[in-house]
């Protein structure tokens, strides 16, 4: 295979391929089950195949010409293949972990189908180099998440999910007439280079940050939790929410040039939502919603990375796509055990599981110690690179606010760990049960410290994207 069809591949297999998995689980749930993960490795498997050749710096171009400026154009270079990876190495470890937890209930070949339409769109969008296809992927993104919220179909879920695909579609109209201006100004929907006016900016972030969960948009990600826990892992720790700051790198900094002033106040924006969520996981009680405003100000500190247009924070934010995926993805499968052998997620009415849920209680611990940034974690490393860049770049009274934001980090995910795995048991005999499961959360733990441990490889991939981001080339 060429990489052109290589490139093709990664995107349309899956895409194509999640439309059998419902015909496969009428034959068999092992035979859907499989081919799930099948997909979605192969997804992987062929981004594995690009990393060298594209890092080398050969990026991959495909483009088939069509009217009205709808050109059929896919580009992997050092950004899409990094976001690809991410994406589909903790979505394969979520897919397995489904396998126990989803093996409960009823519309299981729905399920896998739109979490495998998903991830297809996902890579589809990260590749695309036409607005009006990575709108169209981002769009798909929508429909199969809306679908995967409301999951279990009573009214509460389902309301949910509604509000979710409201608030983000909402955004991505904003963002499309964004397009629209761009359209006007330079003459096509492919990616090029050209300075965009503010208007556009505001209109295209609308949507950016309606899709990441930031604030003011931000509140459709706790009310998500009702949706199951490898639902919300990977929709919304792993990968949904990482398309939003996927888009600012490559629209506002690898493509196009914006006014300085965003600089200042996408940071300022990052900051409030990272302190606002913050405060909100301090009090929340809800196991999966207090993860959920965790997740939103986490993002905060991946745009505060990206904004400043420096290379070493952007290194930082790079590196904490990946390292607060590995581990809040972690959190949340944590979540799913403990809420489905326990059947609550009222963190006051948890206690005691360390005793009765060892390897759950530590892969948490490790989790959550990479969220914190505790060295040597990855998340540590990433965020230290934030830091060192916004205060290279000037931006010292908005690092404190994240400084302390960090700090409330530390805060919430120890309370956390202390009431529902430390102290007195409150009567609930839960057990791990599934080894699928457990042995997921484990990996995610273990790869969450390897990834701080071996930072030197990661952080090389994230070097060589920023400074291609920074001199924006576009093949």
């Amino acid at each position: 295979m060429t990489y052109e069809q290589i490139l093709l591949s990664a995107i349309f297999v899956p895409i194509t391929g999640a439309f059998l998995v419902p015909l496969a689980g009428r034959v068999s749930r092992f035979l859907r089950n499989g081919l799930s993960l099948v997909l979605i490795l192969f997804s992987f498997s062929c981004s594995l195949v690009l990393l060298p050749h594209v890092f080398s710096g050969q990026p991959v171009f495909f483009s088939y010409v069509l009217p009205l400026g709808l050109d059929f154009v896919f580009v992997a270079d050092k950004l899409a293949v990094f976001m690809s990876l991410v994406s589909t190495l903790i979505s394969s470890v979520i897919i397995f972990y489904s396998f126990g937890y989803i093996s409960h209930y009823e519309n299981q070949n729905e399920y896998y189908c739109m979490v495998v339409l998903f991830l297809g769109a996902m890579v589809g969008l990260v590749f695309s180099a036409n607005l009006i296809f990575l709108y169209l992927f981002w769009e798909i993104t929508a429909v199969t998440s809306w679908r995967l919220i409301g999951f279990f179909r009573e009214r509460k879920q389902v309301l949910k999910a509604d509000k979710a695909f409201l608030v983000t579609v909402f955004g991505a109209l904003l963002m499309l007439l964004g397009f629209v201006q761009i359209y006007q100004q330079t003459g096509t929907f492919v990616l090029t280079h050209a300075a965009l006016p503010n208007v556009a900016v505001v209109l295209i972030l609308c949507g950016i940050l309606s899709k990441s969960a930031t604030l003011p948009f931000h509140t459709w990600l706790p009310d998500a939790g009702v949706a199951p826990s490898p639902v919300t892992a990977l929709l919304h720790a792993a990968i949904l929410v990482k398309i939003g700051v996927y888009v600012y790198a490559r629209l506002f900094i690898s493509s196009y040039s914006i006014d300085v002033f965003w600089q200042t106040a996408v940071p300022v924006i990052a900051a409030a939502s990272a302190l606002v969520s913050a405060g909100a996981a301090l009090v929340e009680t809800d196991l999966k919603r207090l993860i959920a405003y965790s997740t939103v100000s986490q993002i905060g500190f991946i745009f505060f990375g990206l904004a400043i247009g420096n290379e070493m924070a952007l290194v930082g934010g790079l590196l904490y796509i990946l390292m607060h995926g590995l581990a809040k993805a972690g959190l949340f499968l944590c979540a799913g055990i403990v809420e489905q052998n326990a059947k609550t997620k009222n963190i006051t009415e948890l206690g005691g599981l360390m005793t009765t849920m060892p390897k759950t209680a530590i892969s948490f611990l490790l989790c959550a110690f990479s969220v914190m940034g505790i060295p040597p974690f990855g998340g540590f490393f990433s965020k230290y690179m934030v830091f060192s860049g916004a205060i290279e770049a000037g931006q010292v009274w908005i690092s404190l606010v994240f400084l302390i934001g960090a700090f409330m980090t530390i805060l919430y995910l120890f309370r956390v760990f202390n009431m529902v795995f430390l102290g007195e048991s409150k009567g609930h005999e839960a057990k791990e049960q599934d080894s699928s499961m457990v042995f997921s959360v484990v990996l995610l733990a273990i790869l969450s410290l390897v990834g701080g441990i071996l930072i030197a490889f990661p952080s090389m991939l994230a070097h060589d994207t920023a400074v291609q981001m920074l001199a924006k080339v576009i093949p």
